[in-house]
Order: C-alpha cells, then sequence, then structure tokens
C-alpha cells in the first residue's frame, strides 16, 4: 500500500469538518418547536381578574381569554384567584363554561 498523498489528506479532512458541523450544528443553535393547536388563535391573559357580565348580573374572579380571529372575549370563572378553577365543597374538578364579556373591533386599528 502506499501512503496517500497531500491531496487524498486534505479532501478527508474537508469531509470530516464539513460532516462535524452538519452534527454539531443543531446543538449550538437548536430548532424552535412550535405546538399544534386547534387553540392557537387565543390569548389568555396572565393571572385573573374581576369578571362582569354585560347585563351586571353576575361579578366573579376569573381568567379573560380573546379570540384574536374576532375579537371575542370571554371569562372564565375560577371562583377564586387562582389560574385554575376551584370548588372546595367537591371531590371532582370543577368544569369552568366561559361567559361572553364582550368584543375589540380589530378592523379599526390601523
Amino acid at each position: 500500500m502506499s501512503k496517500p498523498d497531500l491531496y487524498t489528506k486534505c479532501v478527508l479532512t474537508v469531509i470530516a469538518v464539513l460532516l462535524a458541523v452538519i452534527a454539531l450544528r443543531p446543538m449550538a443553535t437548536p430548532m424552535a418547536v412550535l405546538a399544534e393547536s386547534n387553540y392557537g388563535h387565543l390569548y389568555i391573559e396572565p393571572g385573573t381578574t374581576t369578571l362582569r357580565n354585560p347585563d351586571r348580573t353576575q361579578q366573579i374572579e376569573g381568567k379573560v381569554v380573546i379570540d384574536m380571529r374576532n375579537g371575542n372575549v370571554w371569562g372564565f370563572p375560577t371562583l377564586s384567584s387562582t389560574p385554575y378553577p376551584i370548588d372546595t365543597f367537591h371531590e371532582e374538578p370543577p368544569v369552568s363554561a366561559p361567559m361572553y364579556l364582550g368584543q375589540f373591533d380589530f378592523s379599526k386599528i390601523k
């Protein structure tokens, strides 16, 4: 067997370096991961606030959710200042039904 010449060594070195770059690039800059969801158009306000029905018949603590497609604003009662519904009188977790609070007219934004 003859010794590899300088050209072969250079080509193999370049191949090895390029393969290392391809293999190590995901560790240096990881790709962003996006969750697929049917509810990606909803904005959920952080924390809780006092929710009031437009007819002023009910006032309760809860979460505000905005449908970014049409501007509809919904309130989900949590019955306390916690970010999820709590019912201390029952063992089963409660289900919070939305109440319509109003609408933002996004079409007026210039």
